[in-house]
This record gives C-alpha cells, sequence and structure tokens, in this order.
C-alpha cells in the first residue's frame, strides 16, 4: 500500500513540476512528468520496503537462532522428515 501511495504522490509532484514550468498546450509534457514522478517514487519506497523486509527476516532468524542455542525452543522448525 505505501509503494502505491508513494507513487500518486510522486505522480502529483510530476505533474506540478512539469506544469508549473510549461506555458501553452502542456497535457504530453505534464503526462509524461506525472508517469516519471510516480515510477521514481514507487520505485524508491519500493526498494525501501524490500530492505525493510529483508532487515526484519535477518532479525527474527538472527533471533531464533539465538534462542536454540539457549535451549529456550527447538532448533529446528522444520516439518521436512530427515531421513527423506
Amino acid at each position: 500500500m505505501a509503494i502505491v501511495i508513494a507513487g500518486i504522490a510522486g505522480g502529483l509532484i510530476g505533474w506540478s513540476f512539469v506544469d508549473i514550468q510549461c506555458t501553452g498546450d502542456c497535457g504530453t509534457p505534464t503526462g509524461i512528468g506525472a508517469v516519471v514522478g510516480g515510477t521514481m517514487a514507487a520505485a524508491g519506497v519500493a526498494v525501501v520496503a524490500v530492505l525493510g523486509l529483508r532487515a526484519m527476516g535477518e532479525w527474527r532468524r538472527i533471533q531464533a537462532d539465538a534462542a536454540a542455542q539457549a535451549g529456550d525452543e527447538p532448533p529446528s522448525t522444520s516439518l521436512r522428515n530427515p531421513s527423506a
């Protein structure tokens, strides 16, 4: 949802940025500005979201490994049969 909101905000910023600078018939340039702005903003937020989710996953894995070493929970939560 954050990526969509950032895309919309970036599109509005791109559209207004070109609209301020353009005089006369500006339909195509403002449309291009909206698409470029929306794409750049959505891509930026997507990168941050992926990095944040990867960091959270790594943090949880580290916590699970530490808990397994301390004996708080079993070392493996895999349902796979090791003899298979």
